[in-house]
């Protein structure tokens, strides 16, 4: 007797620990497809994207769907969207706060209040999803304006790795902050996509 799939549509940020998570679990029976992570720079084209992603899979035959995104900025749409197509979605406002984990992030916040925040993905992607779309590398005098709120760069890392720490490290540096670095794993990540393979496995 086969297993039930689920498709889960996932923001590409994500990708990488989606798939860490499945494989450290066994979870063969879900079907990950993602969005593009540069969609996160225009929050008003994700609801879109995936309102056309939904009806893909389910013209594929999946009954069952969850995204693997936040709010992500979006200001409740993907909540309205969830509720009109009857999935569920990570919990959690946006990726630093799950990965930390949201009860433990909400504790924190006030004491983060003036923190921009770097996950794997973008200690990784610093120059394309931040430089660039920002025109920082052309005007790096634009640099305060944009940045001259915070006060430090707190790298949340899922996997403690000392090349990504080294570029986290970089980024502080370019944007003139103090480095903080805390070890995350992938926190509400990983139970709520366990939760849902489980879910999944049991119908």
């Amino acid at each position: 007797m086969s297993v039930p799939s689920i498709r889960v549509i996932a923001c590409g940020a994500l990708a990488r620990e989606i798939l860490a998570v499945c494989e450290a679990n066994g979870l063969s029976h879900v079907d990950l497809i993602c969005l593009p992570a540069i969609l996160h720079n225009h929050p008003e084209k994700i609801v879109p994207g995936l309102e056309k992603a939904i009806a893909e899979a389910r013209s594929e035959g999946f009954d069952r769907i969850f995204l693997a995104y936040a709010d992500c900025g979006t200001g409740g749409a993907i909540d309205r969207l969830c509720e009109k197509e009857g999935v569920g979605r990570l919990a959690g406002p946006h990726c630093y706060s799950f990965f930390v984990g949201n009860e433990a992030f909400a504790k924190k916040w006030d004491d983060d209040l003036s923190a921009f925040f770097l996950t794997d993905f973008l200690a990784r992607q610093f120059e394309a999803f931040v430089v660039e779309p920002l025109g920082l590398d052309r005007h790096p005098e634009l640099r305060d304006a944009y940045f001259g709120h915070y006060t430090k760069l707190i790298y949340l890392s899922q996997v403690e790795d000392t090349a990504l720490q080294e570029k986290a490290r970089r980024a502080a540096d370019f944007l003139g902050l103090t480095y903080e670095y805390r070890f995350t794993g992938y926190g509400d990540l990983a139970t709520d996509i366990l939760h849902v393979a489980e879910e999944a496995r049991s119908d």
